[in-house]
């Protein structure tokens, strides 16, 4: 049975840093797509950075340039660098697994897949004071 657990959320202020960890348990971890997604009070779930099978790294705007989303070489772990942090960045922060394409890249658009994902974390709770 396919299992996340992230850890590493806290409350900060704004500017500070944070690094956020996933472990992953019972599946072969290195052929999964691997992403972060952040949940808002009274917004949308947000795709917020992902690697796909073959290492390719993708951010949401919101965050390019301040998040970094890496894995340990094992692949047993998923991480998420977040630096300068902003108010807008409190969330509940998950992690996610699939056995395909989380962030599709469309010929006329692109999207981040949510829908029958086949692991989700339990989520930890980022807090960034002004």
């Amino acid at each position: 049975q396919v299992r996340l657990v992230e850890s590493g959320g806290d409350s900060v202020q704004a500017g500070g840093s944070l690094r956020l960890s996933c472990a992953a348990f019972g599946y072969a971890y290195g052929r999964r797509c691997m992403a972060w997604f952040r949940h808002a009070p009274g917004h949308e779930r947000e795709g917020v950075a992902v690697i796909d099978i073959d290492g390719t790294k993708t951010y949401a705007d919101s965050v390019q340039g301040r998040f970094t989303i890496s894995q340990d070489s094992a692949k047993t772990t998923l991480y998420l660098q977040m630096n300068i942090l902003k108010p807008e960045d409190t969330a509940m922060y998950y992690c996610a697994a699939d056995r395909d394409a989380i962030y599709v890249r469309g010929w006329e658009m692109s999207y981040w897949r949510t829908a029958g994902l086949d692991a989700w974390g339990q989520g930890t709770l980022v807090t960034v004071s002004s």
